[in-house]
């Protein structure tokens, strides 16, 4: 695997970069394709030394993004769940794309965790009417109900829309056209 690593507020001595390396190595067993190139960016904000890695495949995309005080700790925090995420997702990834030559994917990694599939399983439902507002209205109605969501008919933009709680503490907005 290839590795882009970049800093964002922060130069990445020798030391990090050997570090990340070494670290992101594991994860080559999990991937047939030398040719993918992780893209690695570390910066600082609030304290906190924080690591975001990014690997783009043919079919799909693994994304990860640790945070804490500590850089290497965030590298190994996020390098471990990355590997939860292949090994939580593997049967359904070798399900959807094993007569595919295409995908990048080792499913012949040796399973070394126990499986934990419950936690893909949809424990409930909700119906919920979606009404025409503005983004402000919108703003005000997810603080009210204090979610990290809200569904929304976007008066403004005449789409359905979904507003979220950013994990900086700020607000995005998906539209649905």
């Amino acid at each position: 695997m290839k590795l882009n690593i970049r800093g964002d507020k922060l130069i990445v001595t020798d030391a990090i970069k050997a570090y990340i390396e070494e670290k992101v190595s594991k994860l080559d067993k999990y991937f047939d394709n030398n040719d993918i190139e992780a893209k690695i960016v570390v910066r600082v904000a609030n304290n906190k030394e924080i690591i975001e890695v990014t690997i783009p495949t043919s079919k799909y995309t693994l994304r990860a993004e640790e945070s804490s005080k500590d850089l290497y700790a965030s590298i190994d925090l996020v390098i471990d769940k990355l590997e939860r995420q292949i090994r939580k997702n593997k049967t359904k990834l070798n399900e959807r794309y094993k007569k595919d030559s295409t995908v990048d994917f080792n499913f012949d990694f040796i399973e070394e965790f126990e499986n934990n599939e419950d936690n893909d399983v949809i424990v409930k439902r909700k119906d919920i009417d979606v009404r025409m507002m503005d983004e402000e209205e919108a703003l005000l109605q997810i603080e009210l109900l204090n979610h990290d969501f809200f569904l929304f008919k976007n008066a403004t933009e005449d789409c359905f829309s979904v507003l979220y709680k950013r994990k900086d503490g700020k607000f995005g907005i998906i539209n649905a056209k």
